[in-house]
């Protein structure tokens, strides 16, 4: 039994953001930007799938939404010059308010489009084509293809063959790390050890994407009151160990 998939296309990025927002009844000045990040990769991911190609406004949005993620998640917050705290979803709420804006008139403006394209007469169409095809003689115009001609139209055309070809394409590239599955990893590592310092977590898995991920999930432990951090002396280094209550649990 085959099972067929469909997906609804999305004309960019914000669209899909709004989608999201609309449809959960969120607070668009509120943004919870962990389930709307969730639910935006695994949108992508259904894309990659079905071999459909993300476009790089869907990408670069990605990143966005884990880089404020990972900012909100940090336990010092940034301070403007007044020393107010700065909101890292402040950005991304002004592009999604323009962008739905515009979107509000923008259906109001293909209306009337549509009506004043109904306004303009069209004419006989089927009187002009016919006009349009009794004014071209094909065979006379065959009667002058030369050889020349023809090595021409053929240079032509492989001349935009290979710049087709040549032109720069991007592939994703998905990891297999997700921040609860590495939440999980490091919690077992603490169940064999009391104690776990961050090199040793890179010590196993030292590619770079992997140290991002396990970072985020242990600030997601830290947030979550899972463990408690110690920070090392003379060297970019920390160790962490579960919390007492934790432990009993």
């Amino acid at each position: 039994m085959s099972f067929e998939i469909k997906l609804p296309l999305f004309e960019g990025p914000f669209d899909l953001l709004l989608f999201f927002i609309e449809r959960d009844e969120l607070d668009i000045n509120d943004i919870p930007i962990s389930k709307i990040t969730e639910d935006f990769l695994s949108y992508l991911h259904e894309l990659e799938q079905l071999n459909i190609e993300v476009a790089s406004e869907f990408i670069l949005v990605a990143a966005t939404l884990m880089r404020i993620k990972s900012k909100l998640l940090l336990p010092r917050p940034q301070l403007d010059e007044e020393g107010n705290e700065i909101d890292p979803r402040e950005e991304l709420v002004k592009h999604l308010l323009e962008y739905k804006k515009y979107k509000s008139v923008l259906a109001q403006l293909q209306d009337m489009e549509a009506a004043e394209i109904d306004k303009e007469k069209r004419g006989n169409l089927v009187k002009e084509v016919k006009f349009l095809s009794e004014s071209v003689n094909v065979e006379s115009e065959l009667q002058d293809v030369d050889l020349y001609k023809l090595l021409k139209v053929f240079g032509k055309v492989m001349e935009r063959y290979e710049i087709e070809k040549n032109k720069p394409r991007h592939e994703v590239v998905q990891y297999p790390y997700t921040i609860a599955g590495q939440r999980t990893f490091i919690i077992n590592e603490l169940s064999n050890k009391p104690r776990l310092s961050f090199t040793e977590v890179i010590e196993q898995e030292p590619s770079k994407i992997a140290v991002i991920f396990n970072f985020l999930a242990i600030l997601e432990l830290l947030q979550m009151r899972y463990i408690m951090m110690h920070l090392g002396e003379g060297f970019n280094n920390f160790w962490i160990e579960k919390l007492e209550e934790v432990s009993a649990e």
